[in-house]
């Protein structure tokens, strides 16, 4: 019995050494493919200034100032396209004593911008692009808050076209150019539309001032625009954002430009807390600003101006 024993076991080595080393090594699993994503981010903020007073004997006014703002992201990227779509809402409120309370800001707005490029190493992209933004609550000439000056989706901005964009690396610089943008100015309100605001064609009423002709609610142009767009580190934890477009219409006097133009900085104390310093300015030739006339209670037209607004605030950020 023990020599059938050894027989066997001597056979079943000899099988053994005879077969090949690959059928018994494991073959690694292959990694499934998954593909290009859809990148998805998400970021809230709040930033808080404040001043009060008590016994000081140089003056002042105690106040506090609120500014809410989300940004929700999602962008798709391979060898050969971008999409990039973003929506943005901020709100901002200020409280000074004695007064009421004011709003300092007020934004939403919707952004998609794709692009193809023929070969995978090219910088160029064929591109189009859309924006559209407007306000969500009522915006006044303070202090006056008995006529709005400004409503929802009056105005609202949507412009949509095509053209070119160049970026080495898109997420951070990009040069757009379209021959043929759709600007779409909406007044949605029937007493800016009536008075003409933002561009629209104003109503026409007879010699008693009973209308005979209402308001248009929209203006379409068609024009060039141009954007400039980069981000970048200016020194450890401060983060530079400049943003520009210039937008002039073919027909509506061609070579006056719409100016749209952002820097902002971004201080990073931590992962939470930061400062943040801004300025904004925009031109549109469209938007008429008024003074009081030589009769009581009457206003002229005194053209279009330049819009500057400048933030500085310190508050906290949550990405997710």
């Amino acid at each position: 019995m023990k020599n059938i024993l050894l027989i066997l076991v001597c056979l079943f080595f000899q099988f053994i050494s005879a077969q090949p080393d690959s059928l018994f090594i494991k073959k690694p699993k292959a990694e499934k493919y998954e593909g290009p994503q859809w990148m998805q981010k998400n970021k809230a903020t709040f930033d808080l200034s404040e001043v009060a007073f008590a016994n000081w004997n140089s003056g002042g006014t105690n106040s506090i100032s609120g500014l809410v703002g989300f940004l929700t992201e999602a962008d798709y990227t391979d060898k050969f396209f971008s999409w990039k779509n973003n929506a943005v809402i901020r709100f901002g409120i200020n409280k000074q004593e004695s007064k009421k309370l004011r709003k300092t800001d007020d934004l939403f707005e919707i952004n998609s911008n794709i692009g193809y490029r023929p070969n995978g190493t090219s910088n160029w992209f064929y591109s189009a692009r859309l924006n559209f933004r407007t306000q969500m609550t009522n915006g006044y000439k303070y202090p006056d808050t008995d006529n709005p000056i400004s409503r929802f989706l009056a105005p609202g901005y949507l412009f949509f076209g095509g053209g070119m964009e160049y970026g080495k690396d898109i997420d951070e610089l990009s040069f757009y150019f379209s021959p043929v943008t759709l600007k779409e100015t909406f007044v949605l309100d029937e007493d800016l539309a009536n008075a003409g605001s933002f561009g629209v064609e104003p109503a026409v009423y007879d010699d008693e001032g009973n209308i005979i002709r209402e308001g248009e609610r929209t203006r379409k142009e068609v024009g060039i625009l141009m954007t400039n767009s980069y981000e970048m580190e200016v020194a450890e934890n401060v983060n530079l954002k400049h943003k520009v477009s210039l937008y002039t219409d073919y027909i509506n006097n061609f070579g006056n430009l719409d100016l749209d133009w952002s820097i902002d900085f971004d201080f990073k104390v931590n992962s939470f807390i930061r400062a943040t310093l801004g300025s904004h300015i925009r031109y549109d030739d469209d938007v008429k600003t008024t003074k009081p006339s030589e009769i009581e209670g009457e206003l002229d037209e005194a053209g279009a101006k330049v819009q500057w607004k400048q933030f500085l605030g310190v508050g906290f950020a949550v990405d997710f």
